[in-house]
């Protein structure tokens, strides 16, 4: 179809369905268009239901339909036009290219290709009927087809949901899930907001690209609250990479503040027995960060702990060992690997 052609359809188009006044996190993947009988050759209405019936069909001017406004007939995503209607559980027409489907699947999309000789066809193609929502489907044909869904805002839940329907429908996560990809940049800015979900998620499905950055968002994670079903999704490879995530940097912590500060060369006003309260001191400051050593601590906290006790130095050498061993310090933790 000609992009003017479509643009003529899309001038039928009503306003997308009728939503609450409160904020919905999902955008709508689909819009109502009316089915012209001047054009139903170039744009496709569902499949007549009526025929054989004894109940006469509704005028076909009042026919709408809800294509999606990614897949839609005159969409262009390959060169050549969709041979495939995908319709959802909530009766959204998505068309696709049976070609694109094949090739990113190990178990012919699910079953569902080839097609079955009673397969229902449209003007553009057989249409089959998937157990998906459209809004699942939509994520699911734009990874796909190696596209951004974003602009949607899919809430987590679905792109959870999302991942399983892809698994189901034969494909490959770690292919279309990876680092490069857009719906890894998706998954992984709900980070901030489920770090453990999405951990979980990664780690059920052994995407280890995916669950290592995610791993930094849960250093202020309490292991203790760790529930026996979400220890269960984890599983017990990720489970263990996460706790020595956590052991490991709290023993990094004990053992960076370990050394006091370097004594300097002895003065008229500071010998070897004066700089011994800068050691004192140094020893009870980072005892306290070592009882309760977590592994999300921050350099600010450690600065703020350590830097005051300079206040009770009066040897200016001893003041620059001091705020020397803080810096070093505090680069050596920064240093300290975050992720599993």
């Amino acid at each position: 179809m000609e992009n003017t052609d479509w643009d003529f359809v899309l001038q039928f188009v009503s306003e997308p369905w009728e939503m609450d006044c409160f904020h919905v996190p999902e955008r709508p993947v689909a819009e109502r268009t009316s089915a012209v009988p001047a054009l139903t050759v170039q744009v496709p209405t569902p499949p007549d239901s009526f025929t054989n019936s004894p109940i006469d069909p509704p005028a076909e001017e009042d026919t709408l339909v809800s294509v999606s406004t990614t897949f839609f007939p005159g969409a262009h995503i390959y060169s050549y036009p969709p041979d495939l209607v995908l319709l959802s559980s909530d009766s959204i027409f998505f068309y696709v290219h049976a070609r694109a489907l094949l090739g990113v699947s190990e178990n012919n999309f699910g079953g569902l290709l080839p097609l079955s000789p009673k397969t229902t066809v449209s003007q553009l193609g057989p249409v089959l009927m998937v157990s998906e929502s459209s809004t699942i489907l939509n994520i699911v044909l734009h990874a796909v087809y190696d596209m951004t869904c974003s602009h949607y805002s899919p809430s987590f839940e679905s792109l959870a949901i999302a991942l399983s329907a892809l698994t189901d429908y034969g494909v490959s996560l770690k292919r279309h899930v990876g680092p490069s990809t857009a719906l890894h940049s998706l998954l992984l800015s709900h980070a901030p907001l489920y770090p453990l979900e999405l951990y979980a998620l990664a780690a059920s499905h052994d995407l280890y690209d995916l669950a290592v950055p995610t791993s930094s968002h849960l250093l202020s994670f309490s292991l203790a609250s760790l529930t026996d079903e979400m220890a269960d999704r984890i599983g017990a490879v990720y489970l263990k990479r996460l706790f020595f995530l956590h052991f490991g940097r709290a023993d990094a912590l004990k053992r960076l503040l370990l050394p006091p500060p370097h004594p300097h060369a002895p003065t008229n006003d500071c010998d070897f027995t004066e700089q011994k309260r800068l050691t004192r001191a140094w020893a009870l400051a980072s005892a306290y960060l070592a009882w309760d050593a977590r592994p999300d601590l921050s350099t600010n906290t450690i600065e703020s702990a350590l830097t005051p006790l300079g206040d009770q130095l009066s040897c200016e050498l001893c003041q620059k060992t001091l705020r020397d061993r803080i810096k070093t310090l505090i680069i050596q933790w920064s240093t300290v690997k975050r992720t599993i």
